[in-house]
């Protein structure tokens, strides 16, 4: 079997923290049952381009119990957990190419590597490895019959990929999913990314300037957990309607370039480039911490704060201090990679149940329907959705109420009224 991991002697450590996961992973769990005796992804190569962490593991481990043959590799330099990849070689025979703090070219030769398995189907957490397989082409990307992915920011990829015409091959969009981003993306990555900067930095976040680019659902998730610290939190925003909303939640609202006078932290959740800029960074206090939560480093222009700097140096594990020729000095958190998974542990296992046992039964769906799928984009079917949140419910001893006849037959016709 090939792989490349930092050290398999890391493995029994890795393995404790997998079952860790497991034990907050219900649902996974009961599919991993169901897999076990029904075996739906027998022979399926499946090329996995997603975080490696505990839950992912409990993910991949899944997948092999439904018959699936893996490859895995990460999909961010920085967010690999090395004893984990570890177990999954070790333990789980499932091969990892994955190594924490990988430089950009190993980064692309782990991916390629994974692709080396000529896969099925694709799951990718921010399309660079289906970005990787179409600029490839030839057989193996006319090999794949449909493919899933994870994030918001990927999804965006996709759908561009797919408007241009170039999109080989059907994608599900799991992210999309409400059991996916009403709780993934809002609470998991709000918890995991002041979890990441309070280990980065162990500031305090009561009374300080807590802005947060960008009121999507990870957006609101950060807001809310800030202002549960005690922050006093400021949303920029392009969406009017997004913009409107936040100022409704009770959040002040306003332009970067007014919001960077006042910060004391700031955090990018946008999917989009150059979210704070030059101009940004020429306004900002002495001391001001610059994060980010989306799922590139793009979206904070690091190079022009690097060539605004007269001098750089590492004063705490994730910390960059960049000095500016006035004395001010700007902290950059983990490169500018993502905060909640390079500083921390990423989001707790019990909301990244739901995420991966959408993309465990996605990626049976693409099995069972891809060759009747145009090559687009799609939403998690509705089933799938429900049943997920059915399985949590259960798995939280939660029961909830049923439409009587009446009243579904209420909802069903027009001819009722007062």
């Amino acid at each position: 079997m090939r792989y490349h991991v930092k050290d398999l002697s890391l493995a029994d450590e890795g393995k404790l923290r997998i079952e860790w996961a497991e034990a907050q992973m219900p649902v996974l769990r009961r599919i991993r049952e169901e897999f076990r005796k029904t075996r739906p992804l027998h022979g399926v190569r499946i090329a996995a381009c997603l975080h490696v962490t505990t839950e992912t593991a409990n993910l991949m481990i899944t997948l092999k119990e439904g018959g699936a043959q893996l490859a895995l590799t990460a999909s961010n330099p920085l967010s690999t957990q090395d004893d984990v990849a570890a177990a999954l070689v070790k333990h789980f025979e499932i091969p990892v190419f994955a190594i924490k703090g990988e430089d950009e070219k190993t980064y692309y030769q782990h991916i390629e590597s994974a692709l080396a398995i000529e896969p099925d189907l694709t799951m990718d957490d921010g399309a660079d490895l289906v970005s990787t397989l179409h600029r490839r082409g030839g057989a193996a990307l006319e090999k794949v019959v449909g493919g899933t992915e994870e994030t918001t920011t990927g999804v965006i990829r996709l759908r561009a990929m797919a408007k241009d015409g170039v999109l080989a091959y059907p994608i599900i969009a799991v992210n999309d999913a409400y059991t996916k981003h009403l709780f993934d993306n809002r609470y998991g990555t709000g918890q995991s990314t002041i979890d990441g900067i309070l280990r980065a930095t162990n500031i305090l976040l009561a009374g300080a300037v807590f802005v947060v680019a960008g009121y999507g659902w990870c957006g609101r998730g950060v807001a809310m957990r800030a202002r549960g610290a005690g922050a006093k939190v400021v949303i920029t925003e392009v969406d009017p309607l997004r913009a409107l909303e936040a100022n409704m939640d009770g959040f002040m609202v306003m332009r970067m370039e007014d919001a960077a006078k006042i910060g004391d932290i700031f955090v990018t959740v946008t999917g989009d480039k150059h979210v704070i800029r030059r101009e940004h960074f020429e306004l900002m206090k002495d001391g001001a911490v610059v994060a980010n939560a989306g799922h590139f480093n793009v979206e904070i222009d690091i190079p022009a704060l690097e060539d605004m700097s007269i001098s750089k140096r590492r004063i705490r594990e994730f910390v960059d201090e960049y000095r500016l020729p006035d004395g001010r000095r700007i902290y950059l958190l983990a490169e500018g990679r993502l905060i909640n998974l390079s500083a921390a542990e990423g989001h707790p296992a019990a909301v990244m149940d739901m995420s991966f046992a959408n993309q465990a039964l996605s990626v049976v769906y693409l099995k069972e329907n891809a060759k009747n799928l145009e090559r687009k984009v799609y939403r998690v079917p509705e089933e799938i959705d429900r049943r997920i949140a059915r399985m949590k419910l259960d798995a939280l001893g939660i029961k909830i109420d049923e439409l009587t006849p009446e009243q579904r037959s209420y909802l069903e016709t027009w001819k009722e009224g007062t």
